[in-house]
């Protein structure tokens, strides 16, 4: 996508010395793909967030990292936010200034919760707040530049933008819609202990399906968007699968045993992303209670059990102002 802003940046406005001293905030939300029949279409936002303070300093570049990652991920300019940024700057013909960020995340890494897409979209965000009022990065170009980073849409959409987002690829770029969840809808979150390679979740998928699968899946996911909207009710039919939860299982055994257990009980019950984290789409608090004491009271390993609400606003950034 053009950038005509580039364009028209002065010397003045493009070097990094014209942004020192800036200093933004940024919070993105969790997010679940998938849902189960939707693969790498629809994806959920979810009320766990990873918060950042990103502010432009004279030289350097000085990461901090609080609660999930801290003494795991890099701190220097491999840092999946700094590479995010520093793409978008370079769309926009900048080069990344010297940074200071401090980041406090609470999205769990590796366990299909969306914590790349959330690093990505903090990025770009970041790289939106610092850049205004000189640059204007709209929500296409938000969308397009954290996917040419995560290499599909599903799980940046929602974290963008909150609630349920259907997400598309064109020749033009990725596109989304963002849709509005039924107040019932409660979602809970199994997380286990142990992590899971989005690559090997992937590798575990054949190249073709069988045709009857494939319309199977057409029907679940066209039902799902229903009842996440307007039905509830229909949740366990609408979150039935025959395209990857099964091809993965192999490698998550007790994300599938669980889950199965889950269904047999009337719970719709799904892999989180690629997993091994399990999304229950109860219809309302009490099936969520339910849901979280069968876990409790059956599961053969540990889970941690989040009641997490929906998140509507997606992500936001903020200028800070001394």
């Amino acid at each position: 996508m053009s950038a005509p802003a580039a364009a028209e940046a002065t010397p003045a406005t493009a070097g990094a010395g014209a942004l020192l001293g800036r200093r933004v905030t940024v919070k993105v939300p969790a997010t679940s793909a998938n849902l189960g029949p939707g693969f790498d279409t629809l994806g959920l936002a979810l009320a766990q967030y990873d918060e950042l303070e990103i502010e432009v300093v004279a030289a350097g570049l000085d990461i901090e990292v609080h609660g999930v990652g801290e003494g795991e991920v890099p701190l220097d300019a491999s840092h999946l936010v700094v590479r995010a940024m520093a793409h978008a700057f370079a769309r926009f013909g900048r080069d990344l200034p010297p940074l200071r960020l401090v980041a406090h995340n609470s999205i769990p890494h590796g366990r299909g919760l969306g914590s790349s897409g959330a690093a990505i979209v903090a990025g770009v965000m970041a790289a939106k707040g610092l850049l205004a009022p000189e640059v204007e990065i709209s929500p296409d170009e938000l969308l397009e530049l954290a996917t040419e980073l995560e290499g599909h849409p599903d799980n940046v959409a929602p974290a963008l933008f909150g609630g349920l987002t259907i997400a598309w690829v064109t020749p033009e770029g990725p596109r989304h819609k963002k849709l509005m969840v039924h107040r019932g809808v409660s979602p809970l979150v199994l997380v286990p202990e142990q992590e899971m390679s989005t690559a090997l979740a992937r590798s575990l998928q054949p190249q073709s399906v069988p045709h009857e699968d494939a319309v199977f899946n057409v029907s679940r996911s066209a039902l799902l968007v229903a009842a996440l909207i307007q039905s509830p009710e229909l949740l366990l039919a609408a979150t039935e699968d025959k395209l990857h939860q099964n091809y993965r299982a192999e490698a998550m055994p007790e994300t599938d045993r669980l889950i199965r257990r889950l269904r047999e009980a009337g719970h719709p019950a799904v892999v989180s992303g690629a997993g091994p984290s399990i999304l229950v789409l109860a219809s309302d608090p009490a099936e969520r209670a339910d849901a979280a004491r069968l876990v409790e009271d059956t599961a053969d390993t540990v889970w941690q059990a989040l009641p997490l609400a929906v998140d509507f606003l997606g992500a936001t950034v903020a200028p800070v102002v001394d």
